[in-house]
């Protein structure tokens, strides 16, 4: 990683849970990484694991077991596979979950899938085509707003269903992506009610994390301002 420990020290003080987990899609094994273990049911249990200090690469053999990351991903399935899918998302019209019109719409890769490298960001062997953040609202509030202080939260929307998309939404379009996951998601990764996720783009990683400290301090000081002021205006309970 070509990012230097000073710009990576504000992330301490907001006391994220989850490591931030760099991703890459590559087209080779980066050196030192050994091929993850065994088969996720889905890749977004691939953050989960990097999140908890692994580093690793998968092929597209370990991504079939979630049709709709697969699709994502931009891996290549078969007949059976291509089947499962329409099946899965056939019952989703069904439940009414999404329409039949929104599936063209979803984000994802356009190239094969070769190998997707994950690992702790402080610690990551390889440079992350994008980095994963996970925390509670008010820890995505101050990395949203270091984003678009760097110019880099611009024009996407806040995304759900399904939380892979956000993958290839933040490669595609340069900028960072937030999203509230799915229930997919939630299920595989142990996401918390209150937890949602915010992707950076990995070239512009360093801009966002060189505004951060300033947020943070700004935050500290505007919420002092703010609690003050509210406990001056505010009069007695009826």
């Amino acid at each position: 990683m070509t990012i230097s420990p000073e710009l990576l020290l504000p992330l301490s003080s907001l006391g994220l849970a989850a490591a931030p987990v760099a991703v890459a899609f590559v087209t080779t094994p980066p050196p030192g990484l050994r091929r993850v273990e065994r088969s996720e049911p889905a890749g977004c249990g691939y953050w989960k694991l990097a999140s908890e200090g692994h580093a690793f690469y998968t092929t597209p053999d370990d991504h079939v077991n979630c049709a709709v990351g697969a699709f994502t991903h931009g891996v290549a399935l078969s007949q059976a596979q291509s089947e499962e899918l329409q099946a899965l998302v056939g019952t989703m019209v069904e439940l009414k979950y999404i329409r039949s019109t929104e599936v063209p719409g979803i984000p994802r890769r356009t190239e094969p899938l070769e190998v997707a490298a994950y690992a702790p960001l402080d610690r990551a062997p390889f440079e992350p085509d994008l980095v994963v953040f996970r925390g509670n609202v008010r820890q995505m509030m101050l990395l949203s707003e270091a984003a678009h202080a760097a110019g880099i939260f611009e024009g996407n929307p806040v995304m759900g269903r399904p939380a892979c998309a956000m993958l290839p939404q933040t490669v595609n379009s340069s900028s960072a992506t937030a999203s509230v996951g799915c229930i997919g998601n939630r299920v595989y990764t142990a996401l918390g009610d209150g937890e949602l996720y915010l992707a950076v783009p990995g070239p512009k990683l360093a801009a966002m994390l060189g505004h951060l400290q300033t947020i943070i301090s700004a935050n500290a000081e505007l919420e002092k301002f703010h609690r003050s002021r509210a406990a001056a205006l505010s009069g007695p309970l009826n």
